[in-house]
């Protein structure tokens, strides 16, 4: 390592984006390790039932519902350290223990180790916001939009391969996905203690580490502290709720509806993964730089909600199908929506920022399952009352729909940008 690695500086220029390639690489391991767990968690959740599949359903929610709660409590608590000690350690630690995490689970006897499992994965699991504080280090503000596309096509990219190459280790063995993650996890952590560069200089950090801010509620308070930026993590927040549909009745929907196999629902997935792999890596770059972040945004909301409302009217599979291309421009949104938010902060708080929304996407991990999955389940039942089997795809495409409004209002350039 260079002599400004060992001191905790990314050189500029070059060495930037030789950082950034870093970064890049590390979430896209992460992805996929978090990809391969995806088809056969449910599956190994339900063995320990005894088979009951309803009593793993039940089991499903509260893992569900658990990883949002530590996501909630832990992610502006990681966030914040970040600003005081660097980002290179917290994502260490953060990989390191969900190799930890990825082996609890695998060896798991029961049930209640399983959720010891999921408890410690979701307070490690900042290395996603500590990631984009990470870019927010070492990109200008003018092409973090473009960054953060990319790293956006890393997570799709990862989740692509991931629960495809989870779903033929699973055949083998129920365990054998969870394994391989934790053996991923910590091949990615060495990767970062010998390789990663620290990308937060000394003189850049927070001064000290105050408790007050480190937890969801005093959070809040740094959103509140620039114009608009409460409302940019509004549209943040509904976004990633508006996200935990397809998870929660992807499969269900598409198999009442329109008597999909396994199998078809796989190539669908797939189809849907390389649409957003090519607006994020491709496209969001050139059309960020035509039409700006703030432009950026809108689309990707106006997208959104388009693409759900469509999801939710398709009579026919092969019509859902047709919705793909719609669908996949909502990749713009959190590329413009990034590029906004780091704007509007120093630094020493980017951390702060990123901890604060994985804060918000914790509620919507908490909220979402419950709200689409009550709403499916209640227009399934009453269909005779009301022929709308995609109900909770509509509630979801008019979660976008309110972004969009609120994104009219509070999506502008701020009037002064923090220097990076």
């Amino acid at each position: 390592m260079s002599e400004q690695v060992q001191q905790g500086q990314v050189p500029a220029g070059q060495g930037r984006r030789a950082a950034f390639g870093f970064i890049f690489a590390t979430a896209l391991m992460n992805s996929i390790s978090f990809g391969l767990i995806i088809p056969v968690l449910p599956n190994l959740i339900k063995a320990f039932t005894g088979g009951d599949t309803a009593q793993a359903a039940e089991w499903n929610v509260v893992f569900a519902i658990t990883w949002g709660a530590m996501q909630f409590i832990c992610g502006p608590l990681l966030g914040l350290l970040s600003d005081r000690i660097g980002r290179r350690p917290v994502l260490l630690v953060s990989v390191f223990g969900l190799a930890l995490d990825f082996l609890i689970i695998a060896v798991a006897p029961d049930l209640m180790w399983l959720l010891v499992g999921r408890i410690l994965n979701g307070m490690t699991a900042a290395s996603f916001s500590t990631a984009n504080a990470y870019v927010a280090d070492v990109t200008p503000p003018e092409g973090r939009a473009k960054a953060f596309g990319w790293m956006g096509s890393a997570f799709s990219f990862g989740f692509l391969i991931g629960p495809a190459l989870g779903g033929a280790l699973g055949d083998i063995d129920l365990r054998l996905p969870f394994y391989v993650a934790a053996g991923l996890s910590l091949l990615n952590g060495l990767y970062g203690l010998f390789v990663l560069p620290e990308s937060l200089p000394p003189e850049r950090r927070t001064t000290r580490f105050d408790l007050t801010r480190a937890n969801p509620l005093g959070s809040l308070r740094l959103l509140r502290s620039q114009p608009d930026l409460l409302g940019l993590a509004g549209i943040g927040f509904l976004f990633q709720l508006a996200q935990t549909v397809l998870p929660t009745v992807f499969v269900l929907y598409t198999g009442y509806r329109y008597g999909w196999s396994p199998s078809v629902m796989g190539l669908a997935m797939m189809a849907s993964g390389v649409a957003g792999v090519f607006v994020q890596a491709v496209l969001v770059g050139p059309v960020v730089a035509r039409i700006g972040e703030r432009g950026a945004l809108l689309l990707g909301c106006a997208a959104g909600a388009a693409g759900f409302a469509w999801y939710g009217f398709a009579p026919s599979g092969l019509l859902y199908m047709a919705g793909v291309p719609i669908f996949a421009l909502m990749g713009f949104l959190m590329p413009g929506l990034q590029g906004l938010m780091t704007r509007r902060v120093a630094p020493n708080q980017q951390g702060q920022l990123q901890g604060a929304n994985q804060s918000l996407q914790g509620i919507a991990s908490m909220v979402g399952p419950a709200l689409f999955g009550l709403s499916f389940a209640w227009s399934i039942r009453h269909a005779e009352v009301l022929q709308a089997p995609g109900l909770a795809i509509y509630l979801a495409s008019g979660l976008l729909f309110a972004a969009l409004v609120l994104g009219t209002r509070v999506a502008r350039a701020p009037l002064a940008i923090a220097q990076a």
